[in-house]
């Protein structure tokens, strides 16, 4: 052979060899399953087969905060309700209450209760959905069981048909009554600024409270399901506290007046990863208090504390990273907001050594105990003579400028700012989703299960799904973290496919 095109083969091959190499040094886990969204996990392994990097990658786009601009203000109550296909309703409802505050009107009473009453039923089966279904199947099958099973299918060979039927017929039941206020159950149509645009038929009162009643011995039994399959269960206890699922944070969510949950309204309250108050605010204050940070290799923005600036994703009292969704809202309330809630709360911190609970694995045990919460608190409203009341909506009178809503999605603290002109079209809209609040803290989640589990180039499908577990209690939705373009393309670059790429180039050019 010419030695000129033997040395071009040499570097050919000495670079084919690398590239093959270094694609044994890598674990994808491509798609991720069990989720609101679309993603992927990279995994990066040393040459002893040990983690040096996870990532969490979201290559997915969403342009609702771009689109969104020059359209009437009373539109983004319909518009953003279309992010997502499962939580349209905590979209609708921040929507709606960034109209308020944009046209500074109050809701009459029996208004503020229908909306309230929707969206308690609306978090409660959206919650049971990822109790039974998303996030369920890890503790009811097992985290380690044949992936066939750990899915809807294996839930109801293990839980029988009987409960199987309970919980599709309460989530039909529930959604019904979304549908029958909110016009539509997956884009409700229900909000307007000042109020809502449907009454609640005295007629149909005992109906509703007949479902508020099963809806919370449904959420009783769902609690007594969770003690029997994963409290009684010493290993599944071990997995909820282990190491790689632990991280000190700061913790975010809604309280009342008494700083207790509250999932409709209030002020944002954040606590310290020993437990102590940090801050107490009003939703018109978040751009004081919360700012966002951009990485090249995902389109989800990672929101940080913005008064202490962003240090990394690294934990503990000099970071800045914080959590929402059910776990957090139980760290930063003093207390649940209703009796059996506060009970069923009081035992989670007893049980696990006190507040705040910094392991990931909990918020699936949290989530339960707010299941509760949205049933007990819909047995109140639908008791309410006034929620029956005409009185539905005042009409707004000021001109718009800027309005803000906040609601606590399933998901963990959900943000809606509108800006227009004086015609009232939209000149800015800025939505901070709950899995932006809460991405930072998922990107060290799975980084650290990774490094924790896989060891010496050993990785197994059960494996694979422990670190999924990472991610998935946080019940996240990427489709509502995408909205705006922080990432860019290409993600993290595949090495091996470029590394193919130029021993071609090199052997055409031969």
């Amino acid at each position: 052979m010419d030695p000129e095109a033997q040395s071009l083969w040499n570097q050919a091959a000495q670079r084919a060899n690398q590239a093959y190499a270094e694609s044994r040094r890598r674990v994808t886990i491509d798609p991720i399953t069990r989720l609101e969204g679309h993603g992927k996990i990279d995994i990066f392994l040393d040459p002893e087969g040990n983690v040096e990097q996870a990532y969490l990658q979201i290559p997915e786009l969403r342009g609702f905060e771009v689109f969104c601009q020059g359209r009437p203000a009373e539109e983004m109550p319909q518009i953003t309700s279309r992010i997502c296909g499962v939580c349209p309703t905590a979209h609708h409802m921040a929507a709606t209450k960034a109209l308020d505050d944009l046209y500074r009107v109050e809701p009459p009473p029996a208004a503020r209760k229908i909306r309230e009453l929707v969206y308690h039923a609306f978090m409660l089966e959206d919650h049971a959905l990822h109790v039974y279904l998303l996030g369920g199947p890890d503790f009811i099958v097992g985290p380690d069981a044949p992936a066939a099973l750990r899915n809807v299918v294996g839930v109801a060979e293990k839980v029988g048909p009987e409960v199987a039927r309970r919980v599709i017929s309460t989530r039909r039941r529930l959604r019904d009554l979304i549908s029958w206020l909110g016009g539509k159950v997956i884009h409700p149509v229900l909000g307007l600024p000042g109020g809502v645009a449907k009454r609640l038929d005295p007629d149909k009162l005992p109906e509703f409270q007949q479902l508020a009643t099963d809806a919370l011995d449904f959420a009783l039994f769902t609690h007594d399901i969770f003690q029997k399959i994963v409290l009684d269960n010493p290993d599944y206890v071990r997995l909820v506290t282990a190491p790689e699922y632990t991280h000190r944070t700061y913790y975010m969510g809604l309280v009342n007046d008494r700083n207790e949950v509250d999932f409709y309204d209030g002020h944002l309250r954040v606590v310290t990863p020993e437990g102590h108050e940090y801050a107490r605010f009003d939703v018109r204050q978040y751009r004081e208090y919360i700012a966002e940070h951009l990485e090249p290799w995902s389109y989800v923005k990672f929101c940080y504390l913005k008064p202490l600036g962003w240090h990394g994703f690294e934990e503990g009292p000099q970071s800045s990273i914080y959590a929402v969704a059910p776990l957090a809202r139980l760290n930063a309330a003093e207390a649940m907001a209703t009796p059996r809630a506060r009970e069923a709360a009081q035992a989670f911190f007893a049980t696990l050594g006190g507040k705040p609970v910094h392991h990931t694995l909990a918020n699936h045990w949290a989530r339960v105990i707010e299941i509760i919460q949205a049933a007990e608190r819909m047995v109140e409203l639908t008791r309410d003579p006034e929620i029956t009341s005409d009185q539905i909506r005042r009409l707004p009178t000021e001109k718009p400028t800027i309005g803000i809503g906040v609601v606590e999605a399933p998901r963990g603290t959900l943000i809606h700012h509108y800006e227009t002109d004086e015609r009232g079209l939209i000149t800015r809209a800025n939505l901070i989703v709950a899995t932006q609040n809460n991405a930072a803290r998922i990107a060290m989640s799975v980084d650290r299960a990774a490094k924790a589990l896989i060891r010496n180039g050993h990785v197994s499908e059960g494996l694979l799904n422990r670190i999924e577990m990472a991610f998935r209690a946080y019940d996240p939705c990427f489709g509502c973290a995408t909205h705006a373009q922080p990432g860019r393309l290409p993600l993290i670059l595949n090495l091996y496919d470029a590394q193919k790429r130029l021993v071609q180039r090199i052997i055409r050019s031969a």
